[in-house]
Formats: structure tokens, sequence, C-alpha cells
């Protein structure tokens, strides 16, 4: 291919753009170039190179009725080839593992498996004696477990409803949540602030902070948690916990390509 000698195309500024058009696409359908230069501010020409360019790469296809153009399957070979090399456990575990360091007690990584939330790893802390009996490959009910309740508040409100009509719900603890009511309340909260907490719900002693977040299918099935014995886990040391979760969230979402 002919090499572009315009001194305006900055490898980076071309970059963008190209990205921009196959962001576009992606996000809004099928468009037409009037309407890509319109939503990108961009000028015409210059749309019309990139889906040249698109085009003949084979990312861009144009529909001959209405001469509108849309992406071809081509992205979606080239994700699952990505998705296919990646372990979410281990692109994971760095995270938590720093994590686990700086706050010093054990950390949960959960699944959501139908009704029930998996433990699919654990980092233990080395720097108090006391084990939690948590294990991996564990279920844990969704209502009554920090990590299980983050979860469901990424649900629509018809999705819980129908969870909790459709699901045994027995207290495991004298803390356990017994109601529809006092479950979505919470939940509330949990979407307000934006994490989950456990106040000895799924076992007596035990207290946890958690948070779930998107993997690369932007779908919400995972989440973590901190856990530590009520007596080094008051109140004040959970808000003390909150920026740090936050921080390691917003790591694990921006290695998995999403950006605040």
């Amino acid at each position: 291919m002919k090499k572009d000698t315009n001194t305006n195309t900055n490898p980076i500024q071309v970059a963008d753009k190209i990205f921009l058009v196959i962001e576009t696409l992606a996000a809004q359908g099928a468009m037409g170039i009037m309407d890509l230069s319109n939503t990108l501010e961009l000028n015409k020409t210059t749309v019309h190179r990139i889906l040249n360019s698109l085009m003949y790469m084979g990312y861009v296809c144009q529909d001959s009725s209405n001469l509108k153009y849309f992406l071809t399957f081509k992205l979606c070979d080239l994700s699952s080839k990505i998705l296919s090399q990646v372990d979410l456990i281990e692109t994971v575990r760095p995270y938590l593992q720093e994590l686990a360091s700086q706050v010093h007690e054990v950390i949960h990584l959960v699944k959501l498996e139908g009704n029930h939330a998996v433990y699919i790893d654990k980092i233990e802390s080395l720097s108090n004696s006391i084990r939690l009996v948590s294990q991996t490959g564990k279920s844990l009910p969704l209502y009554c477990s920090g990590v299980g309740k983050a979860l469901l508040a990424d649900m629509s409100d018809e999705k819980i409803k129908y969870f909790w009509e459709n699901n045994p719900t027995p207290p495991v603890t004298k803390y356990t949540l017994s109601t529809y009511d006092d479950l979505f309340t919470d939940i509330q909260k949990i979407r307000e602030r934006g994490y989950a907490l456990d106040n000895e719900e799924n076992e007596i002693d035990v207290r946890c902070i958690a948070v779930s977040f998107c993997d690369y299918g932007n779908t919400s099935k995972y989440a973590f948690s901190i856990s530590a014995p009520v007596n080094r886990m008051d109140d004040a040391r959970i808000e003390s916990l909150v920026p740090i979760v936050f921080e390691t969230k917003s790591k694990i979402m921006q290695r998995f390509g999403y950006h605040k």
C-alpha cells in the first residue's frame, strides 16, 4: 500500500482516529460516512480513507443497499484468540496479592455460578496466624455474603426479586437478612456507596467488605472481598479499607480494558 506522506498523519493521531471509528461502529451499529463524520467531528475525506483501509484489512464491510458501513466479525476472532491465552485468575491474582500485602487480611475471589458465588481463588495473609475456613471450590449463598450481595447489586431489581422468590434463603446466622425488604434495602445501600458488607451474616465473628467487577465480556460475574475477624474489622477499619478496595478494583478494570 502507498505510504501517506501527509505531515498531519502522525502515527498516534492516525491510530486514535482509526479506533474512534471502530469503537463508534461497535457502539452504534452501521453508519454512513456523513453520520460518522458528524459524530466524530472528523473530515469526511479522513473518515472515508479510514473506512477504506479498514475494509481492505477485513474489519469493515459496506452494505450495498444503503451504503452504510459496519464491523465484521474479525475483531471477535481477535478477541477470542486473546481470551484463549488469558487465565482470569492469573490475571487478577497479582492485584489481589498486592491488596493482601497492604491490608494483611485474607482476600477471596469468587465467580457467579447460577444462584451461588464460588470461591475460585484465595490469598492468605502471612501477617497473622488466624485462618478462615473458606476454600477454593466452595460455594456460598448470594443473599448472605459480601461478594454475593455485591453481585446481586449489579442485577436488575426484577432479577433480584426473582432470585429471592425462587431460591431457598434460610438464615445462616442470627445476623442473616431474613426478608426481601431487608435484603433490597441493603442492595440499595451497596449501589450508593459502591461496596458490600457481610456483617457476620454468613459466618459468626467474620466481617467482609466486597466489590464486584466486570470481565472481558462486560458482564458482572466476579467479585473479591477482604475478610477478617470482627475484632479487626470495626466500622473505622472498614472505612479505611474502602479507598484501597476501590483502587484495586480500578486496577483490575483497567487491566480488562475499562477506563474511568
